[in-house]
């Protein structure tokens, strides 16, 4: 074979690794767009992960093969190959990374003694979703230690001015409002992540208080432990929205 031929291996090494490129997100749009359930889309994740870790360990040895053999030609698809790989191995290292650094809850409130509560979106959450009672003694002390600015939001505005204002944040955000009551000055809304489409349920709460009005937010995932610090930085984004940042 000459020199600057590509052989087979080398081939193969760069095919595995754009497969498991391919993979990683082919498996969460997959769960988006709902061809599959997300167990199938976190299967394509670690198929993906395990085929970019092989690329890691064969790409070294070909390059190595490569050199002593003499052939040039295999280079290239080998050096493809394994930058493929470190670049995957990067981002699931990235994704761990966020989930080891964030407390394993899913249920974030501005008011942890008084969550606000859910009405209308508990019909659309299924029976297979997370619970919704806020577990105070768990979740409160790792909420205050991983999230000290989720508070309640308090405005010298009317509860009616409030309400407007929170109502259009919420829409701006892209939330798929599902009950607005004006009159219990209480939204609720559905918010679905673009890698999986994960559903998080969205209940703010505004009260009368003397001066103005108290804003309170709850961001609640339907499935799973951890939420990656998602549900946490939604509260933020409306929060900030309404001018609490």
């Amino acid at each position: 074979m000459p020199a600057h031929a590509m052989t087979w291996w080398a081939k193969a090494i760069l095919i595995g690794a754009v497969v498991g490129a391919v993979l990683l997100p082919l498996g969460a749009l997959g769960s988006r767009f709902g061809f599959w359930p997300f167990t199938v889309g976190f299967l394509g994740m670690a198929a993906g992960t395990i085929l970019a870790a092989l690329g890691v360990i064969l790409g070294v040895v070909g390059l190595i093969v490569a050199n002593k053999r003499n052939l040039p030609g295999n280079k290239p698809p080998i050096y493809t190959g394994l930058g493929i790989s470190v670049l995957i191995l990067a981002v699931v290292g990235s994704l761990f990374n966020s989930a080891y650094s964030v407390p394993p809850i899913h249920n974030i409130s501005t008011d942890v003694s008084d969550p606000p509560q859910f009405d209308k979106v508990i019909a659309l959450r299924g029976e297979g979703s997370n619970p919704l009672e806020y577990d105070r003694e768990t979740i409160a002390p790792l909420q205050s230690e991983h999230y000290p600015w989720v508070k309640p939001f308090v405005s010298d505005q009317s509860p009616a001015d409030a309400y407007a204002g929170v109502l259009a944040a919420v829409e701006d955000l892209g939330l798929d409002v599902v009950n607005a009551d004006a009159a219990g000055g209480l939204i609720e809304a559905t918010a679905t992540t673009f890698w999986f489409g994960f559903k998080d349920d969205v209940v703010v709460r505004v009260r009368a208080m003397e001066g103005g009005s108290v804003v309170d937010v709850r961001s609640v995932s339907r499935v799973g432990v951890s939420d990656l610090g998602t549900n946490a930085r939604r509260i933020g984004e409306i929060l900030e929205a309404i001018g609490a940042g």
